[in-house]
């Protein structure tokens, strides 16, 4: 499972969503988001999820460049999301080195456009999914609903041809409510790309979870964590070598010789 660093730009600047929502509560970071993207490619990350706030809430484009100095200086694949809209936004991204584009609302709202990039580009785009708690799917940076729900949207962006599923989980506070195994079972269930859970986790436990929930013999592709680690939850050490253990392992509290033996074998 890959374990995925989350970097959210707004205004240029890091920054923190406690709910996940541009609208609630937004905490400015001390790091830049290069500094940011490096702290975490040092700590073991493999994978860089980069989220364009300004472009997601507000069709604003400013941190585009800054986003492509960003690609280009480290040294695991990215993916990007955030207001990706149109051909074109799609075409300079990955050809700035952007591993993999990630669309949400165009997805679910112009699925003949969203057909036509998948054709374009194989393997090249994955979707956002913000699940309500009903099931409802929220598009525009979780401003609205879009009245579509999540078995039906997988079952028609499978067949438009996504590479991947991000599936994150609107208005929940991923420091003090679990992940929605529910979800994440049906996605694995419902369709064959890969499914990556992007809602974050509580603790160590959680990810333990996630690393061995499965369906049909099927797991998640990887995780996406960020402020856990910067609310002090956990390392983000403990979280590389956690999930690079082997489905199946023991769940529960590691002892301090798992650890040491996940970090000589990481």
């Amino acid at each position: 499972m890959d374990l995925y660093a989350r970097v959210n730009i707004l205004e240029g600047k890091a920054v923190r969503l406690p709910r996940g929502n541009v609208k609630d509560e937004v905490i400015f970071l001390e790091a830049n988001p290069m500094e940011r993207a490096h702290g975490w490619v040092a700590k073991g990350a493999n994978r860089l999820l980069i989220v364009d706030l300004d472009a997601a809430a507000h069709g604003d484009y400013r941190n585009r460049p800054l986003i492509s100095e960003l690609v280009g200086a480290v040294d695991v694949p990215v993916q990007v999301g955030g207001g990706i809209r149109s051909v074109a936004e799609v075409d300079a991204l990955l050809g700035a080195g952007v591993w993999r584009v990630v669309m949400g609302t165009t997805a679910m709202l112009d699925q003949v456009l969203f057909w036509d990039i998948c054709r374009d580009h194989p393997g090249r785009i994955a979707v956002s999914l913000d699940v309500l708690p009903n099931q409802e799917l929220a598009i525009r940076g979780w401003t609205e609903g879009s009245g579509s729900y999540l078995e039906e949207t997988l079952i028609e962006l499978s067949a438009a041809g996504a590479a991947a599923f991000m599936m994150n989980e609107v208005g929940r506070d991923a420091l003090n409510e679990p992940p929605n195994f529910d979800n994440l079972r049906l996605t694995l269930d419902t369709v064959e790309q890969e499914v990556i859970a992007a809602g974050g986790v509580r603790d160590l436990d959680d990810l333990i979870a996630l690393r061995d929930l499965g369906a049909d013999g099927r797991h998640l592709a990887g995780v996406v964590v960020g402020r856990e680690v910067t609310a002090g939850r956990f390392t983000f050490e403990e979280a590389a070598a956690l999930v690079r253990r082997e489905f199946g392992a023991p769940k529960g509290p590691w002892s301090a010789e798992e650890l040491q033996a996940a970090f000589e074998t990481y």
